[in-house]
C-alpha cells in the first residue's frame, strides 16, 4: 500500500497458530482464523484499525472467498465486496448505511499462505471503486509474496516453540525450595551465554536433607542445546533421587559418576555438591572436576576454598572423590558457581575465581554475625539477593562465551 492496493490484512488459522494440524477437509464448514496485521490508506484507517483490532479471531463460513482460498489452495479473484464480509465491516463500523455501496464496489483479492502443500492462512488485499479490479497477474505477485512471508512465519513460529520450550525447562529447574532454612539464607541466579541461548548445560539445585541439613548443589553438562539440556536434566535429577537416600556426600557423587557413565552427553560433566549441618557447624563439600568454592566469614577474605581433591569430571568411572569437611564456628558466605562465571577467552580461570573473591570483598555486605538481631532478616533476604546480582553483573561485563550460574549461602551455625 497505497500503490498496489488501499488496504490489507493477514489472518492466520487459529488451529496453525496453537499447533495443531492444519490441514482442512475439502468442504469445511466453517474456518476459525486470527487477524494478526491489518493497514489501509484510507482516510479512516485509524478507525478501521480499532473497530477491526489485531489478535481478533474471525469465523469465516465455507461460502466466504477465505474459506475457498484455504480449501482449495488457490487465489479468489473478486470484482466486488461479498455479503459476508460487507456485512460484517458495515457491523463493525456502527451499521453505517452508506458504507454498504462502498463496500460492493471494492475488488477483492484472498490469496492462502501455503506452507508444505498447506494451507494455514490468507493474504487479503482491496482496492477501491477509482483503481482497476485485481487481475490473474496481480494474484501471482502476491502469491510469491506470500511464499516468502509463510517461510518467515514458520520460522517464527517454530523459534518462538523453542524458546517456550526452553524458558519451561529452565523454570522447571529453578529451585522449588524456600529461600532460607535453619541457619541457611539461599540467593542465586542464572545468565545465558546469549540472546539465542535460552538454555544450556548448567544446573543447581537446594535440597532439604534430614536432621536440618541443606544440600547446595551447581553443576555443568558440557555444551550447549538441546543434548547439554537432557544431560543436565538427567544428572539434576539423578541428584535429587540419591539424596533422597540419605547417603553420604562422597558416595552420592560416587553413584552419579556412575550414572553418568550410561548417561549420554554427561561425560565430562563437572559438579560440586555441598552439605551445610547447621547444628553441627560443618560444611562437606565433595567436588567433581568443578571450580571450588569461595568462602568468607566475618574475619576472613573471600577465597577459594583448599579441597582435599578436586575430584574428576562426572562420567570417566573412576569413583573416587574425597570429601572436605569444613568448621563453620562464625556466620560465613559459601558461593557456588559454574565456570562460566569465572572463565572467558580472555580469562584464565584462577584469574576468574580471583577477581570473584576481590568482588566478593569488594561488595562489603556484612554476614549475619555482625548485623543487629532486628535488622538481621530484613538486610539478609535483600542484601544476598542483590550480592548475587552484583556478582552476576561483573562477570556479564567480562563476557563469556558459556552460561553463568551462581548460588550463595549464607551459613549461620546454630547455637548449642
Amino acid at each position: 500500500m497505497p500503490e498496489f492496493c488501499d488496504a490489507s490484512s493477514v489472518y492466520l488459522l487459529e488451529r496453525w497458530l496453537q499447533q495443531e494440524n492444519a490441514f482442512l477437509t475439502a468442504d469445511p464448514p466453517q474456518i476459525e482464523a486470527r487477524r494478526l496485521a491489518m493497514g489501509t490508506g484510507y482516510r479512516s484507517g485509524p478507525e478501521w484499525e480499532r473497530r477491526l483490532p489485531l489478535g481478533e479471531v474471525v469465523v469465516f463460513p465455507r461460502e466466504t472467498p477465505y474459506a475457498r482460498a484455504l480449501a482449495t489452495g488457490r487465489p479468489q479473484v473478486l470484482a466486488m465486496m461479498d455479503d459476508h464480509t460487507s456485512e460484517r465491516l458495515t457491523a463493525a463500523r456502527g451499521g453505517d448505511p452508506r458504507l454498504r455501496e462502498v463496500l460492493r464496489s471494492v475488488s477483492l483479492l484472498v490469496v492462502p499462505l501455503r506452507l508444505r502443500e498447506a494451507a494455514v492462512g490468507v493474504i487479503v488485499c482491496t482496492r477501491g471503486p477509482n483503481r482497476p479490479p485485481f487481475r490473474a497477474d496481480d494474484a501471482a505477485h502476491v502469491e510469491a509474496l506470500a511464499g516468502r512471508a509463510c517461510v518467515a512465519l514458520d520460522n517464527a513460529r517454530r523459534y518462538e516453540h523453542e524458546r517456550r520450550t526452553a524458558l519451561a525447562i529452565r523454570t522447571s529447574l529453578l529451585p522449588a525450595t524456600a529461600p532460607e532454612f535453619e541457619g541457611c539464607r539461599i540467593a542465586h541466579g542464572y545468565l545465558p551465554a546469549g540472546q539465542d541461548t535460552v538454555i544450556g548445560g548448567d544446573w543447581f539445585d537446594v535440597l532439604p536433607r534430614p536432621g536440618h541439613r541443606v544440600s547446595l548443589v551447581v553443576g555443568d553438562a558440557m555444551g550447549h542445546g538441546p543434548e547439554s539440556a537432557v544431560a543436565m536434566i538427567q544428572l539434576r535429577t539423578a541428584v535429587r533421587t540419591l539424596a533422597g537416600f540419605d547417603i553420604a556426600p562422597a558416595e552420592l557423587m560416587r553413584r552419579l559418576d556412575a550414572l553418568a557413565c550410561d548417561t549420554p552427553g554427561a561425560s565430562f560433566a563437572t559438579c560440586m555438591y555441598a552439605e551445610w549441618d547447621a547444628r553441627r557447624h560443618t560444611c562437606t563439600v565433595v567436588a567433581a572436576g568443578h571450580p571450588p568454592p569461595l568462602i568468607r566469614g566475618p574475619d576472613r577474605a573471600a577465597g577459594p576454598l583448599a579441597l582435599a581433591s578436586p575430584g574428576l569430571p562426572l562420567g570417566l568411572g573412576t569413583g573416587t572423590y574425597e570429601p572436605t569437611v569444613v568448621e563453620v564456628s562464625e556466620p560465613t558466605l559459601l558461593v557456588l558457581y559454574s565456570d562460566g562465571l569465572v572463565e572467558s577467552r580472555h580469562t584464565d580461570i584462577d584469574q576468574g575465581i580471583a577477581r570473584l573473591a576481590r568482588a566478593l570483598d569488594a561488595d562489603g555486605r556484612p554476614t549475619a554475625g555482625d548485623r543487629p538481631v532486628d535488622t538481621a532478616d530484613v538486610a539478609g533476604a535483600d542484601g544476598l539477593r542483590e550480592l548475587c546480582e552484583g556478582l552476576l553483573r561483573g562477570a556479564a561485563e567480562v563476557g563469556t562465551a558459556d552460561d553463568r550460574t551462581l548460588l550463595v549461602a549464607e551459613l549461620t551455625p546454630t547455637p548449642d
